[in-house]
């Protein structure tokens, strides 16, 4: 016998092997033994057919509880897989796991999906859903695993499950709905039929194991959820993701692209992107100024030789560009900053007074992305960080990390985020350095994150190689995460590069390095603000501020004098003098996002004043060109103290 506690603490003997829904449906309603889909076993999910061995805490998990979303998912994966077989049958089945927000599969198949085929998978997966078949699960031997899978022709299940001999498994677990069985470890939905609200979104090709010589499969994508009222909600949220992608506005506004000519991932920044970028990068310069931070400019190569040194190509070769050969010397592009930042510590000695060092660089790097994992401007090959390392004491160190938390979230704020999760990432598999140092640099973290009252995660083994390190994932408007600001504890470099200060004791020691990036890079943090605001920025950051528009020809001279004032006064402003319709150029106007147009007619040009209106279509008294600066700085000044957390939602912008 062994004893199973319940949620309301009430304590039972059941026989070992007793499953979980035996035990839980003792005490549950009709109502509720028809949501019943999971057991929580000590905390972790399992089948209602798991047999309980141990003294347990048992919990029913009941259908719309949001820790089984992952569950479902998987679940539904696996029903996609058996419509796709029921209807393909000579198509081979590889992987279908949940992924956030939704799952995939990928198959072998010798044609690619079409549209018509998706139709079909999902009105064939509603059939199966229907039909409430009994999901199973199986423990086989793996040997006998293999030959099943063998018998079925399933290569790659047969390639998984060799893998895993391999590693020393014995038996594994197998799930069967209807005639489908696949691998898996589950756990999985007690039948099909509580998969309902579910859509197939995409179709992609794949590499088996995302391994590029290998061959290319079929991943179909879609998502679930427990009811169709939030599949709505989330299909409406893509809707509105797909209005706001950054490649589509990015191409409408001219604000950047991207040519087959250049090479992939390398972006081409146009005019008013490119001032954006400089509206950015004047405001981050300006606050690093302010806070005692030096800038630096470096080298886009380096000899080889450098990157042996700090360890890059024993941990990263695979992400940096092949070597290039100057005066018989190999030089390579660079992927990081921070050895020509140690290059200019070590130029010269360095003293416990002059400490702590702040030095930024908006540092232009390359990395090697595969070109499949490319997304405009989110994931590309040449971009430029806004890096900054800090040399400082060990007891410098929770008081520098605390300031840059400050200034990290302040800058986020400003560019309108307010909403966003902290990870603490701890020591990967793969890493250099001592125990000790990692178990320091992982406390000094974690208490500037108490310190600041900030709520974190930990992320175990997602540290670099070289230390642990905080990540901050913003939350946009859509509620969708974007990583961008990282700070990183790393007493590794400056082992490596012998860097030193002349300690109080006039002794030599080793500072701590701190490697922070705020935005993360421009061109990923510029992505970010487009979707955000879905082009239409903030003033303070839009292009062109104000649009002056004529009605007629006879405005052209006062248009003219009105650019010239506002342009003195630093408004970035333009002028629409074309022989066009009025409501035309308003128009254009509002699809170009400025926030402000000016219209001059007879009346304005004899009172000598501008009537604003804005991309919203409202319009505003009559005004001196003076007070519309005046007007326009103050609301400027006004987003930038308390950011613009929901812009961007009007559908005329």
């Amino acid at each position: 016998m062994i004893k199973v506690r319940l949620a309301d603490g009430q304590i039972l003997e059941v026989d070992k092997g007793t499953s979980a829904a035996d035990v839980l449906k003792e005490g549950l309603s009709k109502k509720q033994k028809k949501r019943l889909i999971l057991a929580r076993v000590d905390g972790e999910l399992k089948d209602l057919g798991f047999r309980l061995q141990n003294d347990c805490k048992l919990e029913p998990v009941f259908l719309g509880d949001e820790q089984a979303q992952e569950v479902l998912r998987h679940s539904t994966a696996h029903l996609m897989a058996q419509a796709v077989k029921e209807l393909y049958p000579e198509v081979q089945v590889a992987i279908g796991p949940a992924i956030e927000q939704g799952f995939y599969y990928d198959f072998n198949t010798r044609e690619p999906f079409s549209p018509e085929d998706i139709a079909k998978i999902e009105k064939k997966m509603k059939e199966l859903s229907k039909k409430a078949l009994p999901i199973e699960r199986i423990d086989m031997p793996i040997d006998e695993a293999i030959a099943f899978f063998e018998n079925k022709k399933e290569p790659y299940k047969v390639e998984l499950l060799e893998d895993l001999k391999k590693e020393g498994a014995e038996t594994v677990s197998l799930y069967r709905q209807g005639e489908f069985v696949d691998l898996c470890r589950g756990p999985h939905l007690p039948d099909t039929g509580k998969i309902q609200a579910f859509k197939l979104l995409s179709v992609a090709g794949a590499f088996w194991r995302g391994d590029e010589n290998r061959e290319m499969l079929q991943r179909i994508y879609g998502t679930a959820f427990f009811d169709k009222k939030a599949l709505k909600e989330h299909l409406d949220r893509l809707e509105e993701a797909k209005r706001r992608d950054h490649r589509k506005i990015g191409k409408e506004l001219e604000l950047f692209s991207i040519e087959e000519s250049i090479g992939p991932g390398l972006i081409l920044w146009h005019p008013k992107g490119a001032l954006v970028r400089k509206i950015m990068e004047d405001f981050w310069r300006d606050e690093h100024l302010k806070r005692g931070y030096s800038l630096l400019f470096t080298p886009h190569i380096a000899k080889r030789e450098l990157w042996k040194t700090s360890g890059h190509l024993d941990f990263y070769a695979e992400n940096m560009y092949a070597p290039m050969q100057i005066d018989e010397v190999e030089y390579q592009i660079k992927p990081m900053n921070c050895p020509f930042h140690i290059a200019i510590y070590n130029s010269r000695k360095r003293s416990y007074r002059e400490l702590p060092l702040r030095w930024c660089e908006l540092g232009t790097v390359y990395r090697y992305e595969r070109t499949g994992t490319l997304h405009g401007l989110m994931r590309v090959r040449g971009f430029t960080q806004d890096d900054a390392h800090i040399f400082c004491t060990p007891g410098q160190l929770d008081q520098e990390i605390i300031e840059i938390l400050d200034m990290t979230l302040y800058m986020l704020q400003v560019f309108g985020f307010q909403k966003y999760d902290i990870y603490l990432s701890t020591r990967p598999d793969k890493y250099v350095g001592s125990d000790e140092h990692w178990e320091l640099a992982t406390n000094a973290l974690k208490r500037a994150l108490e310190n600041k009252g900030l709520a974190y995660e930990i992320d175990p083994g997602e540290g670099v190689f070289y230390g642990p390190k905080i990540d901050i994932k913003i939350k946009d408007c859509l509620d969708r995460s974007w990583q961008c600001s990282t700070i990183q504890v790393d007493f590794n470099l400056p082992e490596r590069f012998d860097v030193k200060y002349t300690g109080e004791d006039g002794q030599e020691h080793a500072p701590i390095m701190v490697h922070r990036a705020l935005l993360g890079s421009l061109e990923r943090f510029f992505g970010v603000l487009i979707e955000h605001y879905a082009g239409a920025f903030p003033i303070w950051l839009s292009p062109i501020q104000a649009r002056v528009i004529t009605i007629t020809d006879r405005q052209d001279e006062w248009a003219k004098k009105v650019l010239e004032i506002l342009r003195s006064k630093g408004i970035r402003a333009d002028l629409d003098l074309r022989n066009e319709k009025l409501g035309k150029k308003i128009r254009e106007a509002q699809l170009e996002k400025i926030p402000y147009m000016l219209v001059l007619g007879d009346k304005e040009v004899a009172d000598q004043s501008v009537s604003p209106r804005t991309r919203r279509g409202e319009t505003l008294d009559a005004m001196s060109v003076e007070e519309f600066a005046e007007l326009l700085e103050k609301q400027a000044m006004q987003e930038k103290m308390g950011g613009v957390t929901s812009p961007g939602n009007s559908k005329q912008e």
